[in-house]
Parts: structure tokens; C-alpha cells; sequence
């Protein structure tokens, strides 16, 4: 039986910690987890990653809380910096 090879948490395509070969960020994973109380293995399913991974990417959210709410504050700023400048957001913006 062939062994599947299962990701490690990387930073080498997005500016945060991302499932190594996917561009599922440790953020949208926790998000869609513990935000939304998705499944894990719904998740996989959706996304595409071994739900190996996706307890993965969880593991690391907990790990790193410093490193995540700093990720999270980053992108809360990059919202409102677009909302000032007047970005599209969703159809109300049109």
C-alpha cells in the first residue's frame, strides 16, 4: 500500500503560514473549522488538502497565537485601509 505524503505548514507562496502545496492558509482553515464548525475532514474534502493537514494547520494556529494575531491584525488593517480608499467589497460598493 502506498504511503500518501502529507504537507507541512510553509510560508513560500502567501505572506502567511499556508498547507505546503496548497494555497490553504492556516488562518482560512481555522476560520472555516472553528469559525464556521465545519469538519475537518469537510474541510479537506472542500479545499482539497489530507485532512492530516488540515489537523496540521490547526495544531500550528494553536501553537503560534502571537504569530497568528498578528496575521489576523494585519489583515483587519488591509480591510480598512481598502474600505477607505474605496474599494469594492460586495455588491452594496456598485
Amino acid at each position: 500500500m502506498a504511503q500518501e505524503k502529507t504537507g507541512r505548514i510553509v510560508r513560500d507562496l502567501l505572506d502567511e503560514p499556508h498547507i505546503e502545496g496548497h494555497r490553504v492558509s492556516v488562518r482560512h482553515v481555522h476560520e472555516q473549522v472553528e469559525g464556521r464548525d465545519l469538519a475537518p475532514r469537510t474541510v479537506a474534502d472542500r479545499l482539497g488538502p489530507d485532512v492530516a493537514d488540515v489537523y496540521r494547520a490547526l495544531a500550528y494556529y494553536h501553537d503560534h497565537p502571537e504569530e497568528m494575531h498578528e496575521i489576523e491584525q494585519r489583515r483587519e488593517r488591509r480591510i480598512e485601509d481598502s474600505r477607505d480608499r474605496g474599494a469594492v467589497t460586495g455588491p452594496d460598493d456598485l
